[in-house]
């Protein structure tokens, strides 16, 4: 029987699924313990992980049997494609599965940041009343949206964007600016620079790679119209967390959100540590209840396919002899 070992938190009815058909080694706690890992993969035919348990070349070199990899996101950066491809291992994420999460994420993000009023719960518990100081906040509908990175998670925050009332210009160098998703989600394709300075708010989309390391860096900041606001999603180290924090307690930037980080858990010395109008989130931005029992039957699903077409092409190679 086939082995399936999942290192870190799967929806309990999809692990159930997956032991239908084969062994499975459920253990979250193996993203810690990479040794007890290590060994849980001698002897395993696929492994399923979110981002932090890292696929590298080291680890499939001690999983010889090993046949297919599941994501249960859609980040690939703590997966070594090459290793994989290069022992044939084939990689399953879940490709559309949290994009409504992270969608919602960012339209909520952006409201709370426009508006500015919802961290006044304090004060207002304690008997002041900051009406005058809190007036200023803005509405999204007539704002500008820039979606530097236009995929499908992009093209669904631009949909529920415009349907706020928002303008939405985009970006996405992968995408010909007569793409049809341009035309229909509404948005507008611009440069990379364009989209930041005509933008209220921003939202990054992009993978983590060397040409989008530090993307939105200290100039690029300094581009964006005094009172934007900056929303990362995607990946850490898309953008210089230095440079941002420095915007933000100048008031530049007029607020962020962010739910990723260059370094994962974010230290407590980091130069974000007290900076204003800043929400953090620990890179939760694509789980919920339904994004999570969305993302772990897509998988297991497709780990099973990869599974089962796998075994079946030995016994017809089996067969031919």
């Amino acid at each position: 029987m086939k082995r399936v070992v999942i290192s870190e938190f799967m929806d309990a009815s999809a692990v159930d699924k997956l032991r239908a058909d084969f062994e499975v080694q459920y253990d979250p706690s193996l993203v810690e313990v990479p040794e007890t890992l290590r060994e849980a993969l001698a002897d395993a035919h696929a492994l399923i992980v979110r981002n932090r348990t890292q696929v590298t070349r080291a680890l499939l070199d001690g999983a010889p049997s090993l046949l297919a990899v599941g994501r249960l996101g859609v980040g690939l950066d703590n997966i070594d494609l090459d290793a994989c491809a290069g022992r044939g291992v084939t990689v399953h994420p879940a490709t559309g599965a949290n994009a409504q999460a992270v969608a919602e994420y960012v339209i909520a993000s952006a409201l709370l940041l426009l508006r500015g009023v919802y961290f006044a719960s304090t004060d207002v518990a304690d008997g002041r009343w900051p009406r005058t100081a809190l007036s200023n906040g803005r509405e999204l509908a007539g704002a500008t949206l820039a979606v530097i990175g236009f995929g499908g998670i992009g093209q669904l925050v631009a949909r529920l964007a415009r349907a706020l009332g928002m303008q939405v210009v985009g970006h996405d160098p992968q995408l010909s600016t007569d793409a049809p998703c341009w035309r229909e989600t509404g948005a507008r394709a611009v440069s990379l620079d364009d989209a930041l300075r005509c933008a209220d708010v921003v939202t990054l989309h992009v993978p983590f790679l060397p040409a989008t390391r530090n993307l939105l860096d200290g100039a690029r900041i300094a581009m964006l119209k005094k009172g934007a606001v900056v929303i990362n999603t995607a990946r850490g180290g898309i953008v210089d967390e230095v440079a941002l924090a420095a915007a933000l307690r100048t008031g530049h930037v007029a607020g962020a959100a962010l739910d990723v980080f260059a370094n994962e858990p974010l230290a407590a010395a980091s130069p974000l540590a007290g900076a204003p109008n800043l929400i953090l989130t620990p890179h939760i931005a694509g789980l919920t209840v339904q994004s999570n029992e969305r993302v772990s039957s897509l998988v297991a699903e497709r780990v099973k396919a990869a599974l089962c077409s796998a075994e079946l092409a030995l016994a017809e190679r089996e067969g031919g002899r």
